[in-house]
């Protein structure tokens, strides 16, 4: 089973906000050597919000805020990769661009290779393109690996009808299709990233990375969270 998950860059960084924690990143790295030692493929993508809110920011171009924000999901990633390894794990971090002696190029091949020897395998740099998010970076790279799902690890324990923090009435959903993600603009992933689930079939797992064993309990398929079906 190979699976990607997606961590935001905020929920590694605990009650600080900005920055990491190491106590979290640590709980994050023993629950996914879980499942790395139980046999699981294992890829993970980062977003960069406790560094960089680019488009928060109306005095720099947006290319160049998107390009900062990218660099902040390789910090990001190197950081966790490090962590990882003092737990036990094997680790490389692959990028769409060069990034020196930091991280190795993106192929399908490599991060292939990389699975058959038993690595978490880390995909920073987002897509390496202005105007996508780390969303679709996630399904683009479940995509081309051919993941069996994704597990969204979020601040929140699934998908509702509307949000909770400002309607108290609001139901969560044990199960939904992509197509209804879509139709009713419900924000699991952005839009871009729920069109490219859709159409390449890529289902989803959603869950708050703060309970208990949540990546664990998610990959196993036995958690407290949304799962998106798709056709």
């Amino acid at each position: 089973m190979r699976i990607l998950l997606k961590l935001s860059g905020e929920a590694l960084a605990g009650d600080k906000k900005t920055g990491f924690d190491e106590n979290t990143v640590r709980k994050v790295a023993l629950q996914v050597k879980q499942l790395v030692d139980a046999g699981t493929e294992v890829g993970i993508v980062i977003g960069g919000g406790n560094f960089w809110r680019g488009r928060s920011s109306e005095a720099i171009d947006r290319v160049k805020a998107d390009q900062i924000g990218m660099l902040a999901t390789i910090m990001n990633c190197i950081y966790v990769s490090e962590i990882f390894r003092s737990v036990g794990m094997m680790t490389n971090i692959l990028t769409p661009f060069e990034c020196g002696s930091f991280t190795k190029l993106f192929s399908k091949d490599r991060a292939n290779k990389y699975f058959d020897k038993k690595m978490v395998v880390f995909f920073a740099g987002g897509t390496g393109h202005p105007y996508f998010s780390t969303d679709t970076g996630v399904v683009l790279r479940a995509i081309e690996v051919e993941a069996d799902y994704i597990l969204l690890a979020k601040a929140i324990d699934g998908v509702y009808d509307s949000d909770p923090a400002t309607h108290p009435e609001a139901k969560r959903y044990d199960s939904l299709s992509i197509d209804e993600v879509i139709a009713r603009n419900l924000q699991v992933v952005d839009m871009t990233a729920s069109i490219l689930a859709r159409d390449n079939h890529v289902p989803m797992r959603v869950f708050a990375l703060q309970e208990e064993n949540s990546i664990v309990n998610a990959a196993n398929g036995s958690f407290n969270g949304t799962t998106v079906t798709t056709t």
